[in-house]
């Protein structure tokens, strides 16, 4: 079936693909300046962003003579333009106002003249429309001029904010309302998507961004939520060609696995045993409360109890009055079973110590994923070089700004690769990420210095071209305990973890500028990285960003079997699940290294925000997930 929408010839915009809409970032961005678009006829769609109405003048009666019965009537000429209903109903009016002098006779009274005057159809007061309409392809939105008078429009149908529109209509140079150097006078209308302006959420201007996260299906429509998924989207881009460009292959990597990465982290368990439970735990008896809505019980008390109440007030029929409280009588005991058993109900949660399995859709314990490098490695001991992106979860109920249950990480994995190439590895990462930002998300991030942070884009470019330190986790803490000037809550003593806290001041106060902190000791780090010399540390890094934190972090994995095999029991993880994992060993081991780029935290950077719930499209929390 074909499009609809009609052709707009000799037009020298190209339409967005698979549709005649032109996008409005090829208006507002021409390459020959939007004044060299004077006059071009578009097809235009989006979602109203502001509007303003202004009453035109009305222009005054004609004073024509009347015309001959003849001509009262006169065909449309086939030579002549289209004229609308208004101009239809405007030109007969002298034929009306001849009828009313010829019934009112000229000694009619005023008060029957009045009353003839207002049976004369009156055609609505014109209007200019100016609504200023964004498609979502820039920060920039349209200037839509309708001029009722010619686009018949009906009171309130495209004024509300957040109303679709698609229009046809002919670029020109703006009013004297308008700010841009362009705009759109509508000729048609094709389309126009009404809003509950009563229900829409961003009716109110401004509206911050903790309470957009209530409406993530519709946060996309503001301005701000806008420029962050154009930015995210870049850089979504921007990680693929990074290492597409150095040899690296893409592979997708599963989100449901039978092992734990990190060793020590919160999970999300994946099961089909609840349904099962809960199935293997009702009652073998069968009352009339099984199976009942409770809600549906309610409604039917009420109904009985109007219905009792009005036989009482007429009195006519004793015999249907008690029936009725008989019957209510039996609705609320159906109603205090169904409370009681739902009361008396078991919480039907699976207890990995008490049941089986093998009876699981996968016949064993399975995980969403942390992480995707342990897969990773397989195919590195094949490929060479290869990445993944993908979501990451973890079962971790703190409340933070800078982490949430589910979030996409960028993961790579070298053959033959030391902890050193791991970290040249990140370095240049990111560097290519913060100035691919720069150089392709002007618009976006122009709006982003306006209303967010006025600093990114500095930020963004000094972390681009300057060389970053690099410290061991050993210096980093003979550092930190030479701090006077500030007291950290956790105590720092070597073999600890360095908290948000302790990385913050290496990065925001001491280097002012990323550091990578290396060779961590053992007991903080995952049981695959690779064991130094010393026996005491290994070989894993974590790149700290000024504001943000840790962005990457990285690690070369141990290759040795018999190293691998009692750091696996030095977990005290289960050897049958990991298997699969020492095979990689035992069959023509290698060196090799990888990294861990956290892809919300890169985003949280390149817009200058300090919510990774205000990034991340749909977010995901504890006790929070809206849609």
């Amino acid at each position: 079936m074909e499009s609809q929408e009609p052709q707009v010839k000799n037009s020298p915009l190209m339409p967005s693909m698979y549709t005649n809409r032109v996008a409005l970032k090829t208006i507002l961005k021409s390459g020959d300046g939007e004044t060299g678009l004077i006059g071009t006829t578009v097809v235009v769609g989006g979602w109203v962003k502001s509007s303003k109405e202004v009453k035109k003048e009305p222009l005054p009666p004609p004073q024509s003579p009347p015309p001959a019965a003849a001509d009262a009537f006169p065909a449309a000429s086939h030579g002549t333009k289209d004229v609308n209903c208004v101009e239809i109903l405007q030109s007969r009016i002298p034929f009306f106002r001849t009828i009313i002098r010829v019934l009112g006779g000229s000694a009619s009274s005023p008060a029957v003249r009045q009353k003839l005057e207002s049976l004369i159809p009156k055609p609505p007061p014109p209007s200019i429309f100016f609504l200023d309409i964004n498609d979502g392809s820039c920060v920039s939105s349209l200037r839509a001029v309708i001029d009722s008078a010619i686009v018949p429009v009906s009171a309130g149908q495209i004024l509300p904010t957040g109303t679709c529109i698609l229009a046809q209509g002919v670029l020109g140079n703006p009013s004297a309302l308008g700010k841009q150097t362009i705009e759109l006078t509508v000729e048609k209308i094709l389309h126009v998507g009404t809003v509950e302006q009563d229900k829409y959420p961003l009716s109110r201007k401004r509206l911050p961004l903790d309470s957009l996260r209530d409406y993530p299906h519709i946060r996309p429509r503001t301005t701000t939520v806008a420029s962050i998924a154009r930015i995210r989207n870049t850089l979504d881009f921007a990680s693929h060609t990074f290492f597409q460009n150095r040899g690296f292959l893409h592979v997708q990597v599963p989100i449901m696995t039978t092992t734990d990465p990190e060793g020590f982290s919160e999970k999300f368990q994946v099961t089909t045993l609840l349904g099962e439970t809960s199935k293997k735990e009702s009652p073998v008896g069968v009352s009339d409360a099984d199976g009942v809505n409770p809600e549906t019980v309610k409604a039917a008390i009420q109904e009985k109890s109007s219905l009792v109440e009005q036989l009482k007030r007429s009195d006519s029929n004793r015999e249907a009055l008690a029936a009725a409280v008989q019957d209510l009588k039996k609705t609320n005991e159906l109603a205090q079973q169904i409370e009681t058993r739902e009361k008396s109900k078991p919480v039907t949660a699976v207890k990995p110590d008490l049941v089986s399995f093998n009876a699981d859709f996968f016949g064993r314990q399975i995980y969403l994923t942390v992480s995707g490098r342990l897969h990773l490695e397989s195919y590195a001991c094949a490929l060479g070089h290869v990445y993944s992106f993908g979501p990451r979860f973890r079962a971790d109920k703190t409340v933070s700004a800078k982490h949430v249950a589910e979030m996409w990480t960028v993961e790579a994995e070298m053959a033959f690769a030391q902890l050193e190439d791991a970290m040249k590895c990140a370095e240049d990462c990111f560097k290519f990420l913060c100035r691919w930002i720069l150089d392709n998300c002007s618009e976006d991030m122009k709006f982003v210095l306006k209303r967010i942070d006025k600093t990114v884009a500095h930020r963004l470019e000094y972390m681009a071209s300057s060389s970053y330190d690099r410290i061991s986790y050993r210096e980093a803490v003979e550092i930190l305990r030479k701090v006077t000037d500030k007291a950290f809550e956790t105590q720092l003593q070597w073999g600890v973890p360095l908290t948000d806290e302790h990385l913050s001041y290496l990065a925001d106060d001491h280097y002012r500028r990323p550091v990578i902190i290396y060779d961590y000791p053992k007991a903080v780090k995952p049981f695959y990285v690779r064991l130094n010399d010393d026996g005491k540390t290994v070989a894993a890094f974590e790149m700290v960003v000024p504001k943000i934190g840790t962005v990457i972090i990285g690690s070369q994995n141990e290759e040795r079997f018999d190293m691998l095999n009692a750091r696996i029991k030095e977990f005290d993880l289960s050897k049958d699940q990991y298997e699969w994992y020492l095979d990689l060993r035992r069959h023509g081991t290698v060196k090799h290294s990888g990294l861990n780029l956290g892809f919300d935290l890169m985003v949280l950077l390149a817009t200058g925000l300090t919510d990774v719930r205000d990034v991340i499209p749909f977010t995901r929390t504890h006790g929070k997930a809206n849609n």
